[in-house]
Formats: structure tokens, sequence, C-alpha cells
């Protein structure tokens, strides 16, 4: 069981940067691959980036690709996203994620976190 705590959304210009972080609680990150989801009112949730548990595999999903970079301090129960460039587009509630196996689908994870907004204006 492990619990997570997002943070670092807010309000941000178009073409600024964000740092979210994602904070786990109750087991080690170490034992579970990390992903970061986005969801935008109206629309379905969506895969942004993931990570394997050593943090030596990435992928991201081809409108951040570039962009964003997911990371992980596996010391500090810590896992990140860093935004850069951002666009209105991007503006969702983000949530992070947790699995004992990576994956790109909601449906693939176990542990979720409650979000935290981005925000992006033009």
């Amino acid at each position: 069981q492990v619990h997570l705590v997002e943070s670092g959304g807010e309000l941000v210009q178009a073409g600024g940067s964000l740092r979210l972080s994602c904070a786990a609680f109750g087991n080690s990150i170490s034992n579970y691959a990390m992903g970061w989801f986005r969801q935008a009112p109206g629309k379905e949730r969506e895969f942004v980036a993931a990570i394997t548990w050593s943090g030596s595999d990435t992928y991201y999903a081809d409108s951040v690709k570039g962009r964003f970079t997911i990371s992980r301090d596996n010391a500090k129960n810590t896992a990140y996203l860093q935004m850069n460039s951002l666009k209105p587009e991007d503006t969702a509630v983000y949530f992070c994620a947790a699995d004992r196996i990576l994956g790109i689908a909601t449906t693939e994870y176990d542990y979720w976190g409650h979000g935290t907004q981005v925000t992006v204006s033009s």
C-alpha cells in the first residue's frame, strides 16, 4: 500500500515552466513504477509520462515529448514531472500513480494521488 500526494500545480503563463512533485507515504516507491496522468475538464484521464522503478527507462505521450521530463528520487520517496514550454492545452488536473509494473493505461495503476491543478494562460 502506498499513499501519493501531488504538489506544485499553479497558474502559469504560456511558455513557462512548472515542476510537479509526487511524495509517497506508507511504502518505498523503489518497488514501484511511477506514472503521471492528466485530466482536462470534460475529457478522459490521459497518460503523460512514466518511469521504471530504477529510473533507467522513461516513456512520454507524443504531446509532451521534448517538453516534459519525468524523474524520481527513491531516497526521498518522491517522483517529479518537470514541465517546460507550457501551452494552454496542458491545462488539467495532474495525477501521479504507482504500480509494480510500468504501464501507460490508467487501468494498469493501483495507487493514485488526488491530483494538482495546472492552469496555463495564453
